[in-house]
């Protein structure tokens, strides 16, 4: 109903599609199916690909086995992340009706090709159909990184959806010295990242793209009359690529933030804050009495005094307390650490 709208969403996707390095296989400009959509949330970016993921396998399964029923198939789906991944992954599982396995990472936290291999194999054994991967690029608790290159590989040799979540972390890959981080991006089925977190957009705008999106329109589409209309087939249809019916202009103020800033500015801004989390680096391991509890890559430093848990938590609760500054803890097998997470324009070295 607002052609504006819509086509402004389909240009300022590719333009950042453009600026992160994403290959061309993910743009509407590629002459394709492809392109990206703004969604509300990450958490709704994992959904939307899960529901596409879950009917291209269903239809899959159908033409192997034509007689079994979707609900044999539902009961039978199970999809995988890093148990290091977002809540929402897990959410999603539980909103869509099928299994999700959270695998245990390497000692470095990422998840690799060989644990998920085993893990799917395992599942085949016993009956069970992959179907869905999820890879965090930048995990919540201490932002590392999956192996991205080696699950491509599992899940192209599986069939399965890759979706890439890089909510917080994605916003980097303006910075051409960070896009190493994304190496395997081309194996994705789906990439998701918030401009709204790292990219001076308000929120919510979280920018998803689709190789395929025919699977999320086949899953969401029921068109009655009254929503059919003379263009259909010209321009996507984006109401098809998402939960909600509604959308708003959400293209729009990408559009600003992107002509007010320009990519230079933006790539200025990213290197800025990750240069004052590494002086803070600087300052906690030039401090006896503190440990860094992950290498510092984003602007996220994840440190602890050195000790128990208990003295940990009383450090954040005099620090939160003082109103000063703002820190969310996390604790990962067992142990408890602070987060400083560098986010305002206004953070200056001093």
């Amino acid at each position: 109903a607002s052609p504006a709208c819509t086509e402004l969403e389909v240009v300022m996707l590719d333009w950042l599609g453009q600026m992160i390095g994403l290959p061309e296989q993910f743009l509407a400009r590629s002459g394709g199916e492809a392109g990206g959509v703004i969604q509300g949330t990450a958490s709704e970016a994992t959904l939307v690909a899960l529901l596409g993921a879950k009917a291209r396998t269903i239809q899959r399964v159908k033409e192997q086995h034509p007689e079994w029923t979707d609900h044999e198939i539902y009961s039978k789906l199970v999809g995988y992340c890093n148990s290091q991944a977002h809540s929402s992954v897990e959410r999603a599982g539980l909103l869509g009706g099928v299994k999700m396995r959270s695998l245990k990472p390497d000692n470095k936290r990422r998840l690799r090709g060989d644990i998920l291999r085993e893990a799917m194999e395992e599942d085949i054994r016993n009956g069970l159909i992959p179907f869905y991967v999820v890879a965090t690029l930048g995990t919540t608790s201490s932002c590392t990184f999956d192996a991205l290159d080696e699950l491509g590989d599992v899940c192209l040799s599986h069939e399965v959806w890759l979706h890439v979540d890089a909510a917080y972390a994605g916003s980097a890959f303006i910075c051409p010295e960070y896009r190493y981080l994304m190496k395997g991006i081309e194996k994705a089925d789906s990439f998701n990242f918030n401009p709204h977190k790292w990219m001076l957009v308000n929120f919510d705008c979280s920018a998803m793209w689709l190789k395929q999106p025919r699977w999320i329109i086949d899953a969401f589409n029921v068109d009655p009359v009254y929503l059919k209309h003379d263009m259909q087939g010209s321009a996507p249809d984006y109401r098809h690529w998402q939960i909600p019916l509604g959308r708003r202009f959400r293209s729009l103020k990408l559009w600003f933030v992107l002509r007010l800033y320009g990519v230079e500015n933006l790539q200025k801004y990213i290197r800025k804050h990750i240069a004052l989390a590494h002086l803070f680096e600087k300052l906690c391991t030039s401090d006896d009495r503190f440990e860094l509890f992950e290498e510092v890559i984003m602007g996220l430093v994840c440190f602890r005094l050195k000790g128990s848990n208990e003295i940990n938590e009383e450090l954040l609760r005099r620090i939160n307390g003082r109103g000063k500054i703002h820190l969310v803890p996390s604790k990962i097998d067992d142990v408890y650490f602070l987060r400083l997470a560098i986010c305002s324009r206004f953070s200056e070295e001093e």
